[in-house]
């Protein structure tokens, strides 16, 4: 079984808004068995949205619709599908009522569109959102479903669970499909497929593996669709046979793995600082606070960042961090003597028990034939252990800092892995 999304808007065509709808619409489809083989987005206008959901409708069984069905007259999605479909437009009495109360929580006065929210195709089945005023619509022809909901992605995202999902499940017998995630960082994606050659040789037909590179990160996606004729336990027998190769490619490349599926890094960092009993703080020169930003944008950070120290310049290593001036003048600013003494500067000043350290030539400018642009050098200190590690990324001046970022967390994480005794710091 499979699906087709469709987008209607300009507003989406001219880049004014992302459209995240289709991302999340894809993800929960796959959990039921659906794939998405195809997204798709058109205008404003009634011969391309015609145009979009007849060519949609060729391709899959199932097209989801989303956006045009608010009050302005630049939302005709609702008119053009009841045209397509041969319907009758009537107003719909609960839908009203339902908007009607909305607008009385609310304390305000309802608009006269508002009636024209609640006028809805006779054939269509109407899918009740309870969360805004634009009604979802359910159509069925040649034994194809279109949907058709709000763009809005809380009312999508509403809608989607209570209403369509379910009435898919209870209408298509979906075959299996079973999604495995493992998170790495530290190697590029052409050199764990090197290393993941023999493993891939050993994947049955009908299970898959994706790479799915990021800046200093891949996800390793495995992909079982069931094979044969569905019965009662075929998801359970997939799911175990997915698992089982998981945990093959885990030890595989088990120094490369960090998490798995929704995680992120620094998650995974959070959540060892707090099993062990530690707080971190960060010193930070080329990255200028992005390391701190990606690690207090986990929710429960307090429970173990200290703080940062963005000491760009040299006077500001040396009076906030307590770096020898005589380091830098002999070895620079980007060296791994100065990015040592940062990261347990920081410890000691910012009252840490672990400290990153990060010092280097983001770019574009900058650069030496020692030192090129994109060199950076990262520590990582407890004040008894320190560890540091060059890196030589790229001329992107954005990039080399996320990668930076990403660099230094996985760093910690190794560092926070090899702490067999918490109480050594």
């Amino acid at each position: 079984m499979n699906a087709h999304l469709l987008t209607i808007g300009d507003e989406i065509l001219i880049g004014q808004i992302i459209d995240t709808n289709s991302a999340w619409m894809s993800r929960q489809l796959n959990l039921i068995g659906v794939s998405v083989n195809g997204k798709s987005s058109v205008g404003d206008t009634r011969a391309d949205i015609i145009s979009g959901i007849e060519h949609a409708l060729s391709l899959a069984d199932i097209v989801l619709i989303t956006g045009g069905l608010g009050p302005t007259k630049d939302d005709i999605t609702k008119k053009t599908l009841a045209d397509m479909f041969e319907s009758g437009m009537s107003f719909h009495q609960e839908t009203f009522d339902r908007i009607s109360a909305y607008f009385q929580k609310v304390g305000r006065p309802m608009p006269p569109s508002m009636r024209d929210q609640a006028t809805l195709p006779d054939k269509a089945i109407i899918l009740v959102n309870k969360v805004g005023t634009a009604a979802g619509m359910w159509f069925e022809r040649d034994g194809k479903v279109l949907v058709s909901l709000p763009g809005v992605p809380f009312e999508m995202e509403y809608l989607m669970t209570n209403e369509v999902l379910p009435r898919l499940k209870s209408k298509f017998v979906s075959r299996p499909i079973v999604h495995r995630t493992l998170l790495t960082a530290g190697e590029g994606e052409s050199a764990i497929a090197r290393r993941l050659e023999d493993f891939e040789e050993t994947l049955p037909a009908y299970i898959k593996l994706a790479y799915l590179p990021a800046l200093g990160q891949v996800r390793l996606r495995l992909t079982g669709v069931w094979p044969g004729e569905i019965h009662p336990d075929s998801e359970a027998v997939l799911t175990n046979e997915v698992e089982n190769y998981t945990a093959t490619l885990r030890n595989t490349i088990g120094d490369l793995v960090f998490g798995a599926e929704i995680q992120t890094l620094q998650g995974v960092v959070g959540e060892k600082l707090r099993a062990l009993g530690l707080t971190l703080s960060t010193a930070e020169s080329c990255t200028g606070g992005y390391i701190s930003h990606l690690i207090t944008s986990e929710a429960g950070a307090s429970d173990f960042f200290t703080g940062s120290a963005v000491t760009y310049s040299n006077e500001m290593k040396i009076s906030l961090l307590g770096v020898n001036p005589e380091t830098i003048n002999a070895f620079g600013a980007v060296s791994e003597e100065t990015v040592r003494e940062m990261a347990e500067g920081a410890v000691k000043n910012l009252g840490s028990d672990v400290a990153i350290a990060v010092s280097g030539i983001a770019g574009p400018g900058g650069g030496s034939p020692e030192k090129p642009v994109g060199t950076v050098w990262i520590a990582v200190s407890n004040g008894a252990r320190t560890t540091a590690q060059t890196y030589i990324f790229g001329r992107d001046r954005g990039k080399n800092i996320q990668m930076a970022g990403v660099y230094a967390l996985n760093m910690l994480n190794k560092f926070l892995g090899q702490a067999t005794d918490p109480g050594s710091r």
